[in-house]
């Protein structure tokens, strides 16, 4: 596995038995490119069946993001990639799921919109003092209709992830942590402490242990992957629209959307 392809948006490295992983786009606030889905699916798979590999961080590059979600810049109805909305991203939250490794999201900064999803998918969130939580969609006329909504509510409870969607607010660490979207807070001089100190645990324990558990867990929830695959079709033609479209155009503008002109 010393093959490791030269990425252009994320990087990769493998030391002591953990893979980091980290989104390296920090002028975009390390948002999701079709092409970084694409590199973090390739790198996820090949960390996640690598028998010398006992944990993955993914992680943001700078100090300002983990991941501010889908690239709006990059939006324009569908994205220009792969997959059902022109992004892999169902492919990319099954993975982490899929992969037999605990993967841990390590947090500094935002961890907004698709981030935030990505950051509630992984096995444990380590966060910084200084992270920020929250979703977008019904802001920018998006919405993740499986894993992030439905896993979502197994995490916070329905009433608390309906706030969170509905309401598009932001969220401190604290907040964070007392809704149990995080595992622990820590000062943002002890973050790469603290992760540091959980894959060393981690990786004290029984790879084949942790594989069953990991997959004894989401079994119970393993139904919303179809319906996020089922779900991601209608996000297609809301990206279509002209609902949609007032989102991402009231974005890059920087104003309030007008939703309502274009109600479908």
């Amino acid at each position: 596995m010393s093959d490791v392809p030269n990425y252009t948006d994320i990087l990769y490295e493998k030391r002591d038995r953990v893979v980091t992983i980290v989104m390296n786009r920090p002028k975009s606030f390390n948002s999701l490119s079709p092409g970084m889905v694409d590199e973090l699916v390739d790198a996820l798979d090949r960390a996640g069946w690598d028998k010398e590999v006992a944990v993955i961080v993914l992680t943001g590059a700078g100090d300002r993001a983990f991941c501010a979600g889908g690239d709006q810049t990059e939006h324009k109805g569908l994205y220009s990639g792969r997959g059902t909305v022109g992004m892999p991203i169902h492919h990319l939250q099954s993975l982490i799921r899929d992969v037999p490794k605990p993967v841990i999201a390590r947090v500094r900064g935002y961890a907004i919109g698709g981030g935030n999803v990505l950051a509630a998918l992984c096995d444990l969130t380590i966060a910084s003092d200084n992270a920020i939580f929250g979703q977008v969609g019904p802001k920018v006329g998006s919405a993740d209709p499986g894993f992030g909504t439905a896993y979502m509510a197994r995490v916070l409870g329905e009433k608390k992830a309906r706030e969170l969607w509905y309401m598009c607010r932001r969220y401190s660490a604290q907040e964070a942590l007392a809704m149990g979207l995080v595992n622990v807070v820590v000062p943002d001089a002890e973050l790469d402490a603290e992760v540091a100190k959980w894959c060393a645990e981690l990786s004290e324990r029984s790879p084949t242990a942790i594989a069953i558990t990991k997959r004894a867990f989401n079994a119970d929830s393993e139904s919303i992957r179809g319906s996020s695959a089922l779900g991601m079709e209608a996000v297609r033609l809301l990206y279509l629209s002209d609902e949609s479209r007032e989102g991402t155009a009231a974005f890059k503008e920087k104003r309030k959307p007008d939703f309502w002109k274009y109600r479908m």
